[in-house]
């Protein structure tokens, strides 16, 4: 018999429905080797089977059986891995898991960030918007741009927005916020619009005068902590060397006059916090937060030009975020309640059929669909790290001005349209074939700040690299120890 010619010809359909002879049918699943032992494979709505490994070559052969693999075939069955009919009986019901998945996009914008000013008393090191120290004129948004992006942020579908002041030091415009909270107080009333008000500040400049204000008007405090005094004083240096001391009293004159809840701090992770993970975790604890966002330093503004105290591999990271993390488990274990926010956003998609508001783990990322950006002298941007890396002189992702453009030019422009194509980890090579892609986002900022392309290279990608080993790491610890499961379930109740 002669034997068949090899070609790259597409095959015809008879070549590929062979398996209507067989038990069962496939539905769309992926895998990844989770442990020299286990496999994982994940669905298109994220339910998830931890299995031998060798299995996911079995279930794709069709080599699990009714009758001797029972219990196997009955979770890869009630689960949406396999179907005994060609179309799924209960297709709807995965339908609609994968609509609540993506319902983050119904209400489209809902984060207005308003750059006050560009102006700030602190010189940190890791800087991501390049601050200056002078000329209020010049780098204070000016009443006529507050106005315009107010008058955008009313036009936004999302009948919820949160408007977040944001600097340099926004306190040092604290008029500026005054005159926006209480246009948009007015015009919430005509737009039938609910507004949370939020001010970024390192909290040196803080008075009870302010904090009245804020009380008044239901205003959140977001600071930034990176940790004890030795740390935060070398990373955040401000004249004195007291940026730790000035912080410490803020958090407390907010908390005396806003309470706990009202008052939150981030930290940010350089290569002297890498060397204390359990101290820095210490210091939240102490001071009563009952979380912390341990978060890598980003590749923008100053950040990346002082490379001595910011530059650091993933591994690295990784490995700091890991002994923290563990520091946290512990404190759970020993009965105190106290959750890392990363690791609560991705445990809430792995463990729950409802979607996040975080903008990187999102698809499509959360890119002018959950957050824009309106500078201080006008400009609009997609997210707040758009507008860091046009600091560097890159405007790939502005969208346009509050002076020149629509509402439609910025949000449905072509430049929005190529932004949303790269945000889809569903179509990105690399993202569209991985088991956890359903967990993680797509970070276009990033991946043209590191990479020099848009839609990025998964391979070298940090962003990935990142992700896929928390995710992983995250199941491992779930699946190998129940209690630690019973912890991170308490996280994202």
């Amino acid at each position: 018999m002669e034997k068949e010619k090899s070609t790259r010809k597409f095959k015809g359909l008879e070549l590929y429905d062979r398996q209507v002879e067989k038990d069962y049918f496939l539905l769309p699943f992926r895998f990844h080797r989770l442990t020299p032992e286990k496999e994982i494979i994940v669905n298109e709505v994220g339910d998830y089977l931890i299995l031998p490994n060798g299995t996911f070559e079995k279930i794709v052969k069709r080599q699990i059986f009714k009758d001797s693999d029972e219990e196997l075939y009955g979770d890869l069955l009630s689960n949406f891995f396999i179907s005994e009919e060609k179309v799924s009986p209960l297709i709807d019901v995965l339908a609609t898991r994968y609509r609540t998945k993506k319902s983050f996009l119904d209400d489209f914008t809902s984060l207005h960030i308003f750059v006050v000013s560009l102006r700030c008393e602190h010189t940190c090191h890791y800087c991501q918007v390049s601050r200056v120290t002078q000329d209020k004129g010049k780098y204070d948004m000016s009443i006529e741009h507050i106005n315009k992006g107010i008058d955008l942020m009313m036009r936004s579908p999302n009948s919820h927005v949160t408007m977040e002041f944001q600097g340099g030091e926004a306190l040092l415009a604290f008029e500026n916020i005054v005159y926006a909270v209480e246009r948009t107080k007015e015009l919430a009333k005509v737009f039938n619009k609910k507004v949370t008000y939020v001010i970024c500040t390192n909290l040196a400049v803080i008075t009870e005068e302010i904090l009245l204000y804020c009380k008044e008007n239901d205003i959140l405090i977001s600071s930034s902590l990176d940790g004890p005094a030795f740390i935060h004083n070398e990373n955040r240096k401000r004249p004195g060397r007291n940026s730790y001391e000035l912080a410490i009293k803020g958090i407390e004159l907010s908390r005396s006059i806003l309470g706990k809840s009202r008052v939150s701090a981030l930290m940010t992770t350089t290569n002297l916090s890498l060397e204390h993970p359990k101290e820095i975790v210490d210091e939240y604890y102490r001071l009563g937060f009952k979380s912390i966002f341990l978060r890598p330093i980003s590749p923008y503004g100053f950040a990346v030009k002082n490379e001595r105290k910011n530059k650091y591999e993933t591994e690295k990271f990784i490995a700091f975020y890991k002994t923290a993390l563990h520091h946290i488990i512990d404190y759970n274990l020993k009965g105190e309640f106290f959750s890392e926010d990363y690791a609560s956003i991705i445990l809430k998609k792995i463990l729950t059929p409802f979607p996040v508001g975080y903008v990187d783990l999102n698809s499509p990322a959360g890119a002018i669909n959950n957050v824009i950006v309106f500078n201080y002298e006008g400009s609009v941007y997609a997210t707040d790290e758009s507008r860091m890396l046009a600091e560097m002189n890159d405007f790939s992702f502005k969208l346009g001005h509050l002076d020149t453009h629509s509402y439609e030019d910025i949000f449905y422009g072509e430049r929005a349209a190529w932004i949303a194509e790269a945000s889809t980890n569903e179509n990105l090579p690399g993202c569209s074939e991985c088991a956890f892609q359903s967990y993680c986002g797509a970070d276009p900022v990033h991946n043209l700040s590191t990479q020099g392309d848009i839609s990025g290279y998964r391979p070298t990608s940090s962003f990935c690299q990142k992700n896929m080993e928390i995710i992983r790491y995250l199941i491992e610890l779930m699946e190998s120890d129940k209690r630690i499961r019973t912890v991170f379930e308490s996280w994202i109740q």
